[in-house]
């Protein structure tokens, strides 16, 4: 493959062949093709829009094959920034078909091209404001928004550990053994000469 270049990759299955995975929509729901190029700042910035909106009920996100994780995490942010969404996911496999021509044959050669056919996994996840069944596979209920006090005290300073257990640089504890064995290496030796004065 080397001596060719893809131009381009095309759906394989055509809609009638292979509706989604959310036949039922309603008419009003927004779809998010996340591609693999897609950047997750603009894809949130204009989900978070329309799903502020009232009027907006669903949203399902989309993707296949390396755009798999990123359309993961643009649904985990989403489910953060907005409490209360309801989760189904779907996973499946999609046909493409990938067009490949040969780089510049030489002069008077006609250039060859090719199509490869893949199938690849595929993710579909809806989330909706409205109640969803429970027991369709796939579901997730809406996660418990965390309180500004959790939140609070996930940026606030650990608190000091208990006694006898092992602590980082600059604690009592550890100050405390520093200057033990400081005061062991300035013992006089055997021949009573003086203490140890750090240079050694």
């Amino acid at each position: 493959m080397e001596n060719f270049k893809k131009v381009r990759t095309e759906d394989a299955d055509t809609e009638a062949e292979s509706p989604g995975p959310f036949a039922d929509l309603a008419p009003g729901a927004v779809e998010m093709k996340v591609k693999e190029g897609s950047k997750i700042r603009n894809l949130l910035g204009f989900a978070a829009a329309r799903m502020e909106q009232p009027a907006t009920r669903t949203i399902v996100f989309s993707g296949c094959g390396r755009a798999v994780t990123k359309t993961v995490t643009c649904v985990e942010i989403l489910k953060r920034r907005l409490a209360g969404l309801h989760q189904v996911t779907r996973l499946r496999y999609r046909s493409l078909r990938e067009v490949w021509e040969s780089r510049p044959p030489p002069p008077g050669c006609p250039g060859p091209s090719l199509s490869v056919h893949k199938n690849v996994p595929a993710v579909s996840i809806l989330l909706s404001k409205d109640a969803l069944d429970p027991g369709q596979p796939g579901y997730q209920p809406p996660e418990p928004r965390p309180e500004a006090q959790t939140w609070t005290q996930a940026l606030a300073p650990a608190p000091p550990s208990a006694p006898g257990l092992k602590r980082g640089p600059g604690s009592p504890a550890a100050e405390e053994r520093a200057s033990k064995r400081l005061q062991g290496r300035g013992r006089p030796d055997a021949e009573g000469e003086g203490a140890w004065d750090g240079a050694g």
